[in-house]
């Protein structure tokens, strides 16, 4: 079982961090930070390379605003030495739900557990 895991890991991406990622992240990562969801974040040396090990699932959209930011070079501080001023009407991060059972579902929608009549649309049938 030990061989089986390690070969997974080496080429799949989607159960966690592959081992080349966790042998770079070894040799040549500085930890940056942490998110509120678990996500650890890393540069090299010469701060030319960021990166995220995700905690669970590799979903990009997990990544909050700030740390979004920092990972795409919008600014060059990190959110632990710079946190970002929050509006009191702000909301807080949450991930995309879209293919999920918590994913919005307009009135009127199939997916929704209580259904309503649509009483804006008339199906056309031919005469």
């Amino acid at each position: 079982m030990g061989i089986l895991n390690t070969l997974l890991r080496a080429v799949t991406w989607w159960t966690g961090p592959t081992l080349n990622l966790q042998l770079f992240t070894w040799r040549k990562g500085i930890k940056v930070g942490e998110d509120e969801a678990g996500n650890v974040f890393y540069r090299n040396r010469d701060g030319s390379k960021r990166w995220v090990i995700y905690n669970g699932e590799p979903e990009a959209s997990r990544v909050s605003p700030e740390w979004h930011g920092w990972l795409h070079r919008t600014w060059d501080e990190p959110p632990t030495k710079a946190p970002l001023p929050h509006k009191p009407w702000e909301k807080p991060h949450i991930e995309n739900l879209t293919g999920t059972a918590l994913a919005y579902a307009p009135p009127g929608s199939i997916r929704r557990r209580d259904p309503q009549e649509r009483r804006d649309y008339q199906a056309w049938t031919p005469e």
